[in-house]
């Protein structure tokens, strides 16, 4: 019986049965530091690809930017990204998304809870268990399908409350938000002015981008 498996000599898993073996694993030191690996609905996905500077990496600065002002000028919760790992057993879901948002309400509610670093002391975390307010993905190359369908679908069964997508690999830029349905997500539908309105935190935004003089992309997300 196979008990690991090796890829590309970088990421050994070892035997995973469910979600609580995917769970003691990611939290243990033999997780790997690099890369991000994800658990879906039963499916281990590994993706080792180099993250795309201009197409995925500056766009989820700017989002970053935006968004953890607002958070933090309002006191509105924590606003997470890299390696900040998500788990609803509910969902049958263990991931990274790119962008996380907690509201102080879902955590005073219990909706969300941290789980401490065992043996480690009181106030460091490693975990988010629950649907946060907020998950963010922006798409790459290696994980296109995980990015618009799988990661979306296991969100919405996880409680998520909003779900923005970013896809920056094209010649046009998309940017959705999504909103909690009573059966899937429903798209925000953009204003004259290209604004989408979000429910977490009460506003509008809109993501654009333009060239700089050299060529690359810089890009700007608004609030309304």
């Amino acid at each position: 019986m196979t008990t690991a498996v090796i890829l590309e000599e970088q990421v050994e898993i070892p035997a995973i049965r469910s979600l609580s073996d995917f769970r003691r694993w990611a939290l243990s030191d033999r997780f790997p530091e690099r890369g991000r690996v994800d658990f879906i609905a039963g499916c281990i996905e590994v993706d080792m690809s180099p993250e795309d500077l201009f197409r995925h990496g500056t766009p989820k600065t700017e989002l970053i930017r935006v968004l953890a002002g607002l958070v933090k000028a309002e006191s509105l919760g924590e606003l997470l990204s890299d390696r900040s790992r998500v788990t609803c057993p509910v969902a049958d879901l263990s991931a990274e998304p790119d962008i996380v948002f907690v509201s102080e309400q879902s955590l005073k509610q219990g909706r969300v809870r941290l789980i401490p670093k065992v043996g480690a002391e009181s106030d460091r975390y490693v975990e988010i268990e629950g649907g946060p307010d907020l998950t963010v993905e922006i798409v790459s190359d290696s994980t296109v399908r995980k990015d618009t369908v799988r990661l979306p679908q296991a969100y919405w069964r996880a409680g998520v409350r909003e779900f923005w997508l970013v896809d920056a690999r094209r010649d046009r830029l998309l940017f959705r938000i999504h909103r909690r349905g009573k059966s899937g997500w429903l798209i925000a539908k953009p204003d004259a002015g290209g604004f989408q309105a979000s429910k977490v935190f009460g506003r509008r935004f809109r993501l654009t981008r333009r060239r700089r003089p050299q060529g690359r992309w810089v890009y700007d997300l608004d609030v309304a």
